[in-house]
């Protein structure tokens, strides 16, 4: 493992190596009177708290490693490949999917950044030679948009990982121009447990279009409608899990497990899926990521999607603001290319040329120099929703 060179920030931080070169306080010995219970809790994850106050998942040691191997041989991590860990990596992706334990546990080697700004990140890649990366689609967007990503060595990336929200497809087709050579890999999972993966060996439509399928054979995945019954393929459903390395219920939290758990045991993720006939997965938002308009429901991934079509546009996302008539209404939150301006107008023009039904056109528009972001990297739709009304 390789860390960020010079001064150390804060003297209550320590340097691995020299922490490798202290003499230990306990002799070798003292390791044999330890036992510990392969289903004693490793460590505790939080949920990202989309619904609240984040909860406590514990993971215990035979899942949380069953859940790095099954990813690592997933992803065909080996002896040689170089991981650029720059996410928190107390967070699920960087720590364990495959993440740095994952590269660890396959002979990799592992270097830890510091900084999240192109130029640092595109400097670290060619100085080490970096094979791998874990980022969120934010960073990504603002990486292969950076004029710098043409003044650095980057031949050695081989997979770029991208997690915690939806990659749509416009950005990982730009990802793709910018980055020739490089496997766009878009991953769904949870803290809670279940990963998919999108596999190389998947035709290109499949790979661009969806979010994989599950790591392990042993995961038990379905998707269900409002009253818990399986939805045909090709229709949208709430994914709910069981399986070798999903929780059994968050830690000293009775009333929530009663709620987001099956009688049968089966994790209730609130994340709308849709199979497709690849047997692979499409995102297609929350159970609760939807925009009740009049009654109407709106799904906000769909319109992003097509939003990111648009030249103009950067980034964006949906969110509802109140109507005292339809209770919701929609607004684009945009962030736009430099120099390029966009009206509500033209925006809704673009999108009928989509087809959309009338009534999924944003009624809204409001700009912004970047979306705001949630502790877990992802778009904060709820700062955002807060903002709107507030400013209503």
């Amino acid at each position: 493992m390789q860390g960020a060179e010079g001064p150390l920030p804060d003297p209550r931080f320590v340097r691995l190596e020299d922490l490798l070169e202290r003499e230990p306080r306990a002799s070798a010995q003292a390791l044999a009177a330890v036992r510990i219970d392969p289903a004693d809790p490793a460590l505790f994850l939080l949920s990202g708290g989309t619904t609240g106050i984040p909860k406590l998942i514990p993971r215990t040691h035979n899942d949380y490693l069953y859940n790095s191997k099954i990813a690592a041989a997933v992803c065909e991590i080996g002896e040689g490949d170089v991981l650029l860990d720059v996410l928190p990596i107390e967070h699920n992706l960087p720590l364990g999917c495959p993440g740095m334990q994952g590269f660890l546990l396959s002979g990799g080697t592992v270097v830890l950044g510091t900084s999240t700004r192109p130029r640092d990140v595109f400097e670290l890649i060619q100085r080490h030679r970096v094979t791998h990366i874990h980022l969120v689609p934010a960073l990504l967007i603002r990486w292969i948009d950076d004029p710098a990503i043409t003044e650095y060595d980057l031949s050695s990336l081989r997979v770029i990982q991208s997690g915690g929200q939806r990659l749509q497809p416009e950005v990982r087709l730009r990802a793709e121009r910018a980055l020739p050579g490089c496997f766009i890999q878009e991953n769904f999972g949870m803290a809670e447990g279940l990963i998919m993966f999108v596999r190389p060996s998947d035709p290109p439509g499949v790979r661009r279009e969806t979010c994989g399928r599950p790591a392990s054979p042993d995961d038990e995945v379905y998707l269900v409608d409002e009253d818990g019954n399986v939805v045909p393929d090709g229709e949208p459903g709430e994914l709910i899990v069981r399986g070798p390395y999903t929780l059994r219920g968050y830690f000293r939290s009775p009333e929530h497990n009663a709620r987001a758990f099956t009688a049968d045991g089966f994790y209730r993720s609130g994340d709308l899926l849709r199979k497709m006939p690849s047997g692979n997965y499409v995102v297609e938002g929350r159970v609760k990521d939807l925009i009740n308009r009049g009654g109407e429901k709106i799904s906000a991934e769909e319109v992003e999607n097509l939003i990111l079509a648009h030249p103009a546009v950067l980034n964006v996302a949906c969110v509802p603001y109140p109507d005292p008539v339809l209770g919701e209404r929609m607004c684009a939150c945009l962030v736009l290319r430099d120099g390029q301006s966009l009206s509500l107008e033209e925006l809704v023009a673009f999108l009928r040329g989509f087809e959309i039904a009338t009534f999924k056109l944003p009624e809204r528009a409001a700009f912004f120099d970047t979306l705001p972001l949630s502790g877990f990297g992802k778009v904060s739709k709820k700062e955002l929703a807060a903002h709107l009304a507030a400013s209503l």
